[in-house]
């Protein structure tokens, strides 16, 4: 995940700085470096979630290969955001919108919308969502470099 990464890449800076400095032993290095973890670190919160935000998750969970691009695409379908003047610019960008989503009631809606149209397709696509989401609520998502 993103977390360990950083901080293991921290970690190895830290501890080649303290080689040259002798001041600074390991041991000092690797607690503070334990402060990165807890700091800065933010939680995925599919019930307080911005499109961004949504979207940057996502984007982490394929690139470490723990959602598939099939997985993605209810997930990424939640995150548009289309005016309904239309025009030439049709989506709204994602990154210049700090409105927060529940993205759990999203789901639990187009679930029973869904069920009311008898549609299996969908109805498993969100369902299979809804699981992704409850496994990595609370999950450790990145690190907040403005902590």
């Amino acid at each position: 995940m993103l977390v360990n990464a950083a901080s293991n890449t921290y970690l190895a800076q830290a501890m080649a700085y303290s080689s040259r400095n002798s001041q600074t032993s390991p041991a000092t290095v690797a607690a503070s470096t334990a402060k990165v973890d807890t700091v800065g670190a933010k939680q995925a919160d599919f019930s307080n979630m911005t499109r961004q935000e949504m979207r940057d998750w996502v984007n982490g969970q394929i690139s470490s290969g723990e959602m598939s691009l099939d997985d993605s695409r209810s997930f990424m379908a939640m995150t548009m955001k289309i005016p309904v003047a239309g025009g030439t610019n049709v989506e709204l960008p994602a990154a210049d919108d700090s409105e927060s989503i529940d993205f759990t009631q999203r789901v639990n809606d187009g679930i029973e919308g869904a069920l009311s149209r008898n549609d299996q397709t969908t109805l498993k696509m969100l369902e299979s969502a809804m699981q992704i989401m409850k496994r990595n609520q609370g999950q450790t998502i990145g690190i907040d470099t403005h902590a």
